[in-house]
Parts: C-alpha cells; structure tokens; sequence
C-alpha cells in the first residue's frame, strides 16, 4: 500500500494562458491523463449514477455532484453539510438514483447494481479481474449521457489508479485536496497543466486538508476549462448504511485482490491512498474512463 506524506508543499504553476479550453463530448472531459507509461484516459464528467426503475445509467451532471440529502448555504449553493444519503433507499424498484455500488455490479450475469448482499461470492468473477469484461460498469452499459452505447467506457485497474496518483511524471503536483462549490474532494490536474495553467486561478498541491484549494462556482468553471478532475468525497455504503459521507472518498478499480475483496483508492483530509483494498459487498463510488485513441 502506498500513500502520500503528510506533508504540506505548496506551487504556484507556471502561468502561461492555454490557447483553448477543453471541451465535454460525450460526457468526456477531453484532458488527457496518463495512467501507464503508454496509456492515457479521458474522465467523464461525473461519478457514475443508476436508476433501478428505469435501468438508466447516467454521469452526474457536475463532478462535484453525489447521490445524497444536503443542505444550501446562505448563498442557495449545496454541499457541504449532508442530513443522510438517498443511497440508502437501493432497491430493484426504487424511482432515484444511486452511486454507490458493490463491486463488478455492472447488471451483467445477476450482479446488479442495486445489490446488498453481505456474501462476497455475489460480486464479480471470484478471484478474477473484471477489466475488460462484462462486469465492468462501462463495458458493459450504455451511459444515457455518455454516449449512450455499451463498451465506450471503463474502469481504472488498482496499478492504473496509482500511476496516476503518484507515479505520473510530477505527479505530486498534479494532486491536491480541495472543494468545489462547498463539496470536499481530490483534485486530479492533467498531463499539461504545468504548460496550460490559467492565469486566474492558483493551485496548491498537498496531500492533507480540504480547505487548500477553495473555489466558487466561477473559479471552478475555469480549473474545468483545463480539464481538472475534482472526484467528491461520497464516502461508502455497506448494505443499506451509508458512512462517511462528506468527508471520505471511496473509488472501485477494475483489479481483484481474491475472491473476497478488491482494490480501490480512498483519500480523505489528511492523506491519500493507493493499492488499498476492501470488502467486494460495500458500495462505493465509480469513475468512468475512455482511453485516449
């Protein structure tokens, strides 16, 4: 298992002015972002979302967006504070929508993504990977608002998350904690913000408090333009309880640890984890990516 110091290291990155902003196609954020020596990714815009009444697969409208009951603040903005989260209401039937979700439950073979199931045989291909396969949410669905046909999306593998935590080229100052639009989370930065980095906004990277990198809705729509990631701190479900929520961020990979359990990165105020790996029977949150052709 690998993790960040808990060290406090600050930047402020070359401020050259990117001659065009990134676009969303497909519910792609068209950024690149290298996972491996050799590959790079586009994330969608948002965290996976399901609606068990309608079989529907959609992406949150906004990154900074998860499945739960919060409060505005003063200013009419949510997040934040959060009475409870609606992810407890999964059902086969139920009319909202959830994103939180045991792991390999794409719908494939009986693994459906509104199981709550304590037996850990119930999810995935026992002891096998399910990148590449059918168990993979973005393999094997259609996403209504990502392109809406199967197999154009798929999940990190465990080593994928890591380079691209901490193994990428300056990849320590291609992360930080932060929150967005009153909603705590991890800043990912693409491949070429050292190079594109926006004149008007200043980004300190350090692995441990949420309240490094604070921004309004307008200064998030310019990191955005950059192709920033934000992934929001939705926290994990284990049966119909959900924990956490607000303050950790639980993300599957595609990788199994063995028949029990699988990988997945967890980060919360004070740090940042890689190649950690948990109970296959909790529900967790899912980023889709697309391989950059």
């Amino acid at each position: 298992m690998k993790h960040f110091p808990s060290i406090f290291l600050s930047l402020l990155l070359p401020l050259a002015v990117a001659a065009q902003s990134v676009q969303i196609q497909d519910g792609a954020i068209r950024a690149e972002f290298s996972v491996s020596d050799s590959t790079k990714v586009y994330f969608s815009q948002g965290n996976l979302q399901y609606q068990a009444s309608t079989n529907t697969w959609r992406f949150a409208e906004h990154q900074w967006d998860y499945v739960g009951t919060q409060t505005p603040d003063e200013n009419g903005y949510y997040g934040g504070t959060i009475n409870g989260s609606d992810n407890a209401n999964i059902s086969e039937t139920y009319e909202g929508w959830i994103d939180l979700f045991g792991w390999g439950t794409s719908g494939y073979n009986g693994k459906n993504p509104y199981m709550t199931s304590t037996s850990y045989s119930d999810y995935g291909d026992g002891s096998n990977d399910i990148a590449g396969t059918n168990y993979d949410w973005g393999v094997y669905n259609k996403v209504s608002n990502g392109g809406n046909q199967a197999g154009m999306w798929r999940t990190l593998t465990s080593s994928e998350w890591n380079y691209l935590i901490s193994g990428r080229a300056q990849a320590n100052r291609l992360m930080g904690h932060g929150r967005v639009n009153n909603v705590n989370g991890l800043i990912l930065l693409p491949d070429s913000w050292a190079t594109e980095t926006p004149s008007s906004v200043r980004f300190t990277y350090d692995p441990g408090n949420y309240s490094t990198n604070v921004y309004s809705l307008d200064e998030w729509a310019v990191m955005q333009s950059y192709g920033t990631v934000f992934l929001p701190a939705a926290g994990y479900r284990n049966g119909t309880g959900v924990n956490y929520v607000g303050s950790y961020g639980y993300y599957w990979s595609s990788s199994a640890n063995d028949s029990n359990f699988a990988y997945y990165p967890f980060f919360y105020s004070n740090d940042a984890y890689t190649n950690y790996y948990g109970s296959r029977v909790n529900g967790l949150s899912v980023r889709l990516v697309q391989d950059v052709k």
